[in-house]
């Protein structure tokens, strides 16, 4: 029971309701007294010959009255018990988005996207579900077993109820049994729909993949053996949720056995009449639903128990980027300093970034070289504060950057990732996303800046095409050239390329960046890049190594070094001619 103290946060916030909702689930427990004891006076008048049917109809009148209002008080409890369930459901799912939202890319890295989802949803339907039936059952349990008990004690005999009772503490100790165990398994079923959760996206996502290289058989075992995982726990927990019918359906029976056996007794002493015992066997009928309720109550709570426990496990990670008090809500300007003297991603791993130092200034271009790992990345996300960086520090117009709120540091960066993500949306909405209250015409001079109109136009609904999940129906040069658009429309102080134009030829390559020459006069701009020729008109050029800054200059004093940029690009020439060379011919 103790998911009902996690909860109960929620059940002060919504306390009239829940109140509302007991109080008239507590009448409708009460008035279900009246029909066993209409029962048993119909059946004395029977015994003793004095029916008539003037009395016969005023007790049908009054169980009929009685079955509208019941009915009516059944409407209203639900309304009252059930929508701040709901309510409660929507509010954590709110919040588990909303704190997805905050975290950082660390927080994804170390947790499977399957899983998040399953916490979404799975795990928030069964918490609704002991908010909702769980308080129906616990109330409706607990009201209607004690009005019956103590109406068969009082009104009957209390001795006969004590002999109805004895079976009872049996009842308790198995269903406390059963609820451990349910907890312990209903917590490994989940997991393994977490996982399977995983396995569909993964395998979704990575379809074309799996396609073109034949592993459909592969996928498809793989998936039946992660199926069949969910299937064996959940089965493990139907065994244990099967137990409590049948044990409950035993006891009540047993009680039932007892009340007939001592109760006949009592008629024939005459202690009590064929219509006591009548209402008595009735009312103990009614304790039937109770105590089956008090088997599922403990199903309910487990499940919701261990949903809870791992929502809000979820929910106690805390953010590792916040704002500090001090910070100010002002958009940056575009003079950026980098000094950092040491960064590392893990305690004892090799620094990321080393003794990397320079210097631009606001409308100037830093282009960013070196191999695979080298830690062009790492420097482009440190300015974005996609970490902390404590031995050393970045500024823009001279202030640290942990000293600009996350919203505003964020929103004077437009950062187009080497992970083109597009939604699954018309490829206007993809270009809007950034600045959503763009006009149409806006949307066409991005993606004209970006050189990606006239492929647009060609598509048969234009601008209204709709790309796929992640973009699945363009290449992938056109999907960075949308990134590229899209970071555009949002005309960001800082525009950031990280390696974004690999996948579109040379030519589309010097267009874009022709583009962004006279577009991004008086803003700042850096681009990574393994092909040289997109950042050759840098203003500054740094080719990092191992985290460290091998080389920096502009493009004419690098090539009047005999270092790796310089070696790296005449490779590259070289290639691009032989290239052209094979074609022409």
């Amino acid at each position: 029971m103790r998911v009902f103290i996690d909860l109960l946060w929620y059940f002060k916030k919504e306390k009239w309701n829940y109140g509302g909702g007991i109080f008239v689930l507590a009448l409708v427990s009460f008035l279900s007294l009246l029909p066993p004891y209409v029962v048993g006076v119909i059946v004395d008048h029977i015994d003793r010959n004095t029916l008539t049917e003037e009395i016969l109809l005023q007790w049908m009148l009054l169980l009929f009255v009685l079955a509208i209002i019941v009915y009516i008080l059944r409407y209203l409890w639900r309304i009252l018990i059930f929508g701040p369930a709901i309510r409660l459901a929507r509010l954590l799912r709110n919040d588990l988005y909303e704190h997805f939202s905050k975290m950082s890319s660390s927080f994804f890295q170390k947790r499977r996207t399957g899983d998040l989802m399953a916490h979404a949803t799975n795990d928030i339907r069964a918490i609704e579900q002991t908010a909702g039936v769980g308080v129906l059952t616990l109330v409706d349990s607990i009201t209607m077993g004690s009005f019956v008990i103590i109406t068969m004690a009082v009104t009957i005999s209390w001795e006969l109820t004590l002999i109805a009772l004895i079976p009872m503490p049996f009842m308790a100790i198995a269903t406390s049994k059963y609820g451990s165990m349910l907890h312990k398994r209903f917590s490994k079923a989940q997991a393994a729909f977490s996982s399977l959760n995983d396995k569909v996206q993964e395998s979704m996502s990575g379809i074309r993949v799996t396609k073109t290289l034949g592993y459909e058989g592969e996928e498809v075992e793989a998936f039946k053996k992660e199926s069949a995982d969910v299937v064996k726990k959940n089965v493990q927990v139907a065994k244990v949720d099967a137990l409590f019918d049948p044990t409950i359906a035993v006891i009540v029976g047993f009680s039932f056995f007892l009340s007939i056996v001592f109760g006949a007794r009592y008629v024939v002493i005459e202690e009590l009449t064929i219509g006591q015992l009548t209402s008595f066997t009735v009312y103990l009928g009614l304790l039937i639903w109770p105590m089956l309720a008090f088997g599922w109550l403990f199903n309910i709570v487990e499940r919701g128990r261990a949903s809870y426990d791992r929502v809000s496990a979820l929910l106690k990670v805390k953010q590792d980027i916040v704002d500090n008090p001090e910070a100010v809500n002002e958009t940056p300007k575009g003079d950026l300093e980098f000094q950092v003297n040491e960064f590392v991603y893990k305690e004892g791993e090799n620094p990321a970034l080393k003794d990397v130092y320079f210097q631009i200034k606001r409308g100037q271009t830093l282009g960013i070289a070196g191999r695979t790992g080298s830690g062009k990345t790492t420097l482009l996300k440190g300015l974005m504060r996609d970490f902390n960086i404590k031995n050393g520090n970045i500024y823009l117009d001279g202030r640290a950057i942990d000293n600009y709120t996350l919203d505003a540091l964020r929103s004077a960066i437009g950062y187009v990732p080497q992970d083109h993500f597009l939604f699954s949306a018309t490829i206007a909405d993809n270009i809007a996303f950034a600045n959503p209250d763009a006009s149409y015409q806006e949307i066409i001079d991005a993606a004209k800046l970006a050189s990606i109109h006239d492929d647009i136009i060609r598509f048969d609904e234009g601008y209204e095409t709709i790309v796929g999940e992640r973009g699945v129906t363009l290449s992938g040069g056109q999907k960075q050239r949308i990134s590229i658009a899209r970071a555009l429309l949002a005309n960001p102080e800082i525009l950031i390329l990280d390696d974004s134009l690999s996948a579109v030829d040379a030519k589309t390559e010097e267009e874009i960046l022709h583009a962004l020459r006279e577009i991004r006069k008086g803003k700042t701009t850096l681009i990574t890049a393994h092909r040289l020729s997109a950042i050759k008109h840098s203003d500054l050029i740094l080719v990092l190594d191992q985290g460290e800054v091998l080389e920096r200059g502009d493009h004419d004093s690098l090539m009047d070094q005999d270092g790796w940029y310089r070696r790296m690009y005449e490779h590259q020439q070289l290639e691009s001619l032989v290239e052209r060379g094979g074609k022409s011919s």
